[in-house]
C-alpha cells in the first residue's frame, strides 16, 4: 500500500535530542566518497520522508554507498562519534521508517544494485540489498523462475527485508521471511556478519537471519539477501466475482484455502472501493463486494481449481466468474485493482489518505471486517477496505482534509480502535506495513512487557550506542 505525506496530526515520534555530524566527520566522509556525499537541502528532504503521513525528518548528510566495504567505512566513523545512521532503499515504506528523529547520516543503497548469482538448481538468487524486485524479475525472465514477494511498490530488496514486506502474492509463496536464505550485515562495530549458510536448512544454533528481518533498520545494515526463487506457472489465469456480502467473499476464500485450493492471489474490495475504482478506470464493475482471484498450473489444474472455487462461490452466494487467460486480459483485468489506491483518493479529491492495516486469524476476518466497516459508518469517515484476504491482512484508507485537523484526529482515532479490534481477535497491528514510527505505541500490547523489554535487551546488545534508526521499533526509552 502506499500513502503520501504529510499529515501534522500523527502522533509525535519518541526521540532523543538531535545528534549531528561533526565538521570533522563530514569532512572525512567527503573526503572517501566526494560528490557521493550530500548534504544540499533537497536530497536531504528527499531522503527524510517516506509514504507515511508523518512530516518530512530530513538526516544531516546522505551518503551513496557503492559496497560492502564503504558500508563498513561509514559505520566506523559514525560509531566513533554516535552519529545515528538510517539506511535506505527506495523510500516507499509507509509507518514513518527511515525519518531521521535524531539527524544523523542515510546511507542510501541504491547504487549496490548488482545481482550477485543466480542459482537455478537451488532455486535461489543473491543480491545486493538496493536491488529492486523488478530488476530481479527481469534478471529471471529467461531462467522460468521469478521472485514472488509483491509489496506494490518497486522497492529494494534490502528494504523489503528490513520491513518483512509481503504483498498480493503471500497466500501461495509467502511473505519475505518465507523467502529468506542468507543474509549479510554490517554491525554496529562494522564487522561484517553471514547470518547463515545457502542449505535450504539449518538446525545450527539460533536464526539470525529471521532476527534481522523485520528489525526495520535498528539492529545491522543489510548489504545483501539470498533469496527463495519459485518457477512460473505453466499458464495463469485470473477471475473476478462477486457476492452479496464482505462475509461471504471472505467465507469463499476461507473455504478454498481449507479444500487445498492453491490459490495464487485473493484480493477483496469492497463497495466503495469498487465504486472508485469505476469512476478512476472506467471500469463497469458490479457495486458489489468483490474478490480479484488468480490461479496458476497446467491448464488441467486451473480447470480443476476454477471448478472448485466457483462452486464454493455459488454456495455463498457470489455469480459467475469472470475469466482472464491472456496475459493482456489478465493485466486489463487486475489493472484496476493494482490502481485502486489513486482510485479511492478520487473520492474526495484534495484529500489524503491515511492508511492503516492490520492482520487477524482467517477464521476471525469476517468479523473483525465487519467490526470495522460499522465503525466507519458509525463516525462518518469516507474509508475503503480492500485486503489481502487470503492470509488475513486488510487495509483502510482512510480519506482527510488536510485543512481541516479534526479529521486527521478522527482519523487517528479509528486507527486506534482498528489496532485494538484486531488484537481482541488474536491478530496483530501490522500484517504488512510495519511498526516504523506510528506503531510502536501498539507493541506493548501485542507483545507484553516482557516481549518489548527482550527486544530492546537484543537491541543494546547489538547497537549499544543506539547509532541504527534510532528512536524506532522497540528502540530506547
Amino acid at each position: 500500500m502506499t500513502v503520501i505525506a504529510a499529515n501534522p496530526s500523527s502522533p509525535t515520534p519518541i526521540r532523543g535530542a538531535r545528534r549531528m555530524p561533526s565538521a570533522g566527520l563530514i569532512a572525512d566522509l567527503r573526503a572517501r566518497f566526494a560528490d557521493r556525499l550530500c548534504t544540499q537541502q533537497a536530497v536531504l528532504l528527499q531522503h527524510g520522508r517516506d509514504e507515511s503521513s508523518f512530516a518530512p525528518e530530513p538526516p544531516d548528510a546522505v551518503v551513496y554507498v557503492q559496497n560492502v566495504e564503504e558500508v563498513v567505512f561509514v559505520v566506523q566513523a559514525c560509531a566513533q562519534e554516535c552519529v545515528p545512521l538510517i539506511g535506505f532503499g527506495s523510500g516507499s515504506s509507509v509507518e514513518g521508517h527511515l525519518l531521521a528523529v535524531e539527524g544523523g547520516v542515510c546511507i542510501d543503497f541504491s547504487r549496490m544494485n548488482r545481482i550477485l548469482s543466480i542459482s537455478a538448481g537451488d532455486l535461489s538468487a543473491t543480491v545486493e540489498a538496493g536491488v529492486t524486485r523488478s530488476q530481479l524479475n527481469l534478471a529471471l525472465a529467461q531462467t522460468g523462475l521469478f521472485f514472488s514477494v509483491d509489496p506494490g511498490a518497486d522497492a529494494t530488496v534490502g528494504g523489503m527485508v528490513a520491513t518483512a514486506a509481503s504483498g498480493t502474492n503471500s497466500v501461495r509463496y509467502g511473505t519475505m521471511r518465507d523467502n529468506l536464505i542468507n543474509l549479510s550485515v554490517v554491525m554496529a562495530d562494522g564487522q561484517q556478519l553471514r547470518t547463515a549458510s545457502h542449505a535450504r536448512k539449518s538446525a545450527a544454533g539460533y536464526n539470525l537471519t529471521q532476527l534481522f528481518c523485520g528489525s526495520e533498520g535498528t539492529l545491522g545494515l543489510i548489504t545483501e539477501a539470498t533469496v527463495r526463487l519459485h518457477p512460473r506457472s505453466e499458464r495463469t489465469a485470473a477471475a473476478v466475482v462477486r457476492f452479496p456480502s464482505v462475509r461471504a467473499a471472505i467465507g469463499c476464500v476461507i473455504e478454498s484455502i481449507q479444500f487445498g485450493v492453491p490459490l495464487a492471489r485473493a484480493e477483496l474490495l469492497d463497495v466503495l472501493t469498487v465504486r472508485a475504482v469505476n469512476a478512476h478506470s472506467h471500469t463497469g464493475l458490479a457495486e458489489l463486494p468483490t474478490l480479484f482471484l488468480e490461479f496458476g498450473g497446467s491448464q488441467n489444474h486451473i480447470d480443476e481449481q476454477a471448478a472448485q472455487v466457483g462452486e464454493i462461490a455459488g454456495g455463498h452466494g457470489g455469480d459467475a466468474f469472470c475469466w482472464a487467460h491472456r496475459p493482456e486480459e489478465r493485466s486489463r483485468l487486475w489493472t484496476p485493482r493494482h490502481h485502486a489506491y489513486f482510485a479511492c483518493l478520487q473520492l474526495r479529491p484534495g484529500c489524503r489518505s491515511m492508511t492503516t492495516d492490520a492482520c487477524v486469524p482467517l477464521s476471525r476476518l469476517a468479523s473483525c471486517v465487519e467490526e470495522t466497516q460499522a465503525d466507519i459508518a458509525e463516525h462518518g469517515l469516507t474509508a475503503p477496505i480492500l485486503g489481502h484476504v487470503g492470509d488475513g491482512n486488510f487495509h483502510c484508507l482512510v480519506l482527510v482534509d488536510p485543512h481541516r485537523p479534526e479529521e486527521a484526529e478522527a482519523a487517528e482515532a479509528f486507527s486506534r480502535r482498528l489496532i485494538a479490534r484486531a488484537l481482541r481477535h488474536g491478530g496483530t497491528s501490522t500484517g504488512e506495513h510495519g511498526v516504523g514510527l506510528h506503531k510502536m505505541q501498539y507493541l506493548q500490547a501485542e507483545h507484553g512487557e516482557a516481549g518489548v523489554a527482550l527486544m530492546r535487551t537484543i537491541k543494546r546488545a547489538l547497537d549499544p550506542h543506539n547509532i541504527f534508526n534510532p528512536g524506532k521499533l522497540a528502540g530506547y526509552r
